[in-house]
């Protein structure tokens, strides 16, 4: 590839199926169909891991969660392994931020050249009632939220978004230009799809106005679920808080409007981004965090191995990427980073180093992988034991160390509905993946260390009566916002 400058468009939450140009018959976001239209759809992108903290760390680095042991959303990147913004900025190139970062904190040196209004854990501790993995795992004060506050106007976050999205105009208009001796990189991070579910009224009523398929399997959600989902489940207690059909029907309406609000934002700085003339000297690369379970099963929230909580968007745009390109090939944010280093044109032996597992997700624009395996990992709240997921060809493997696993066939089954593990037929399946994942990683000893690692960082804070004691947040807050605890 030519060395371009790079905008990263990143959102938060966002489900890889809610986007039109994955096929989704309702949401609009035309935005990011034209994004794709114009450019390359990643069709099997993932997380290195459905939460916050540990994705958006491994995203920095290149490297999976158990390289960084940033297991949950209190172990927050803090700028001492080198990043991708920090490498850059050694060798030149200007590195900015605007937005969401969930790094520990803004006293850190993150590696940016900028930081601007950067959203991080609280009090640089974080969500602590995460390290509680066992038998004694509380039930989340502040599952309440996730349907008291759907509904239509605006919340800190819409508000926070509004204000990333304008300084992101800003700095293409004004400050891009001042960076011309080497590319730069500018990080666009938005907050929403996240909850609070509270859409812009016409965004809201836009999807409210509408009849909205219930969301998939809710019917059944009283049915019992693999012990590992009873686990999360029984700690983010989210559909508890869902009295009728039609609280679900709010909630799903103020997610899609959050979807097209994200998309309106990302046209406001897509055009700037024309405006000022940089179409032509910039590639572009939209991605999220995570997904959302988004009701599926009577599940919320994220960290499970399904494809609405795991699957992201991956979107590429600009020079050298061929317009209207699809790729089918297995990938994740190990492979997004190779990507950053090479689109700049800074690979050198310390950038890419041998503790860097991933691809460039380029290379693959050329021809599909049938090899090529994507892994993600969980270690974090609402889980009493590991969960790994490996991605090869059609198939997808959801490890548990504790539980029994779960196979997955994604082309036959894209809704992940029919459980093949214990099939006899696909045992050459089932164990070709389990050897994908022991090249990976011993999936017994990284529970075994993660959980030794959150055992005593919980000591280290009072124990678990006084994380508990400490309560719930339910979300993180933009700064300047004060947490609200439950």
């Amino acid at each position: 590839m030519k060395p371009t400058n790079l905008l990263i468009i990143m959102s938060d939450e966002h489900t890889r199926s809610v986007t039109g140009c994955y096929g989704h018959n309702i949401v609009k976001t035309p935005n990011l169909d034209k994004l794709a239209a114009g450019g390359a759809r990643y069709d099997s992108a993932y997380t290195t891991c459905p939460v916050c903290v540990p994705a958006r760390a491994s995203f920095a680095t290149g490297k999976y969660v158990h390289q960084t042991e940033h297991w949950d959303n209190a172990i927050a990147f803090d700028g001492t392994i080198p990043s991708w913004h920090s490498l850059l900025r050694e060798r030149g190139h200007h590195t900015a931020s605007i937005g969401k970062l969930h790094f520990r904190s803004a006293e850190d040196d993150n590696g940016f050249s900028d930081e601007q209004i950067g959203m991080h854990i609280i009090d640089g501790k974080g969500d602590m009632m995460g390290w509680i993995r066992d038998d004694t795992m509380p039930k989340r004060g502040g599952s309440y939220k996730m349907a008291g506050m759907a509904g239509a106007g605006e919340s800190v976050y819409t508000t926070y978004d509004r204000e990333i999205a304008a300084r992101a105009q800003v700095w293409l208009r004004e400050e891009a230009q001042k960076h011309t001796d080497k590319p730069w990189v500018l990080f666009v991070s938005f907050v929403c799809p996240h909850f609070p579910l509270t859409a812009p009224p016409e965004m809201f009523y836009h999807y409210y106005d509408q009849d909205i398929p219930l969301p998939k399997l809710y019917e059944e959600r009283h049915q019992k679920l693999h012990p590992y989902l009873e686990d999360y489940r029984s700690a983010f207690a989210y559909d508890e808080h869902f009295h009728s059909l039609e609280q679900v029907k709010i909630a799903q309406s103020g997610y899609l409007g959050l979807c097209t609000f994200l998309d309106f934002n990302i046209g406001n700085v897509l055009k700037a981004l024309d405006d000022a003339g940089l179409s032509d000297t910039t590639r572009v690369m939209y991605t999220s965090d995570h997904g959302d379970n988004n009701g599926a099963r009577g599940l919320w929230g994220k960290s499970t191995l399904f494809e609405e909580a795991s699957a992201v968007p991956l979107i590429l745009s600009g020079p050298d990427i061929p317009k209207g390109a699809v790729v089918k090939t297995p990938v994740s944010f190990v492979d997004m980073y190779p990507f950053i280093i090479d689109c700049v044109g800074a690979r050198d032996d310390e950038t890419m180093t041998s503790v860097h597992p991933g691809v460039n997700v380029a290379d693959y624009l050329e021809g599909d992988d049938a090899a090529k395996v994507a892994f993600s990992e969980y270690h974090g709240m609402g889980s009493k034991t590991a969960a790994f997921l490996v991605r090869k060809g059609k198939y997808k493997l959801a490890y548990y160390v504790a539980y029994e696993p779960q196979l997955f066939d994604l082309e036959a089954d894209p809704e992940e509905l029919n459980d093949l593990a214990a099939d006899p037929a696909m045992k050459p399946v089932l164990d070709d993946l389990v050897a994908e994942l022991n090249k990976i990683v011993d999936p017994a000893a990284t529970d075994a260390h993660a959980k030794e690692q959150q055992q005593k960082l919980l000591a280290e804070n009072g124990g678990a009566e006084a994380v508990i004691a400490r309560g719930d947040l339910g979300f993180s807050m933009p700064p300047g916002v004060d947490p609200h605890f439950d």
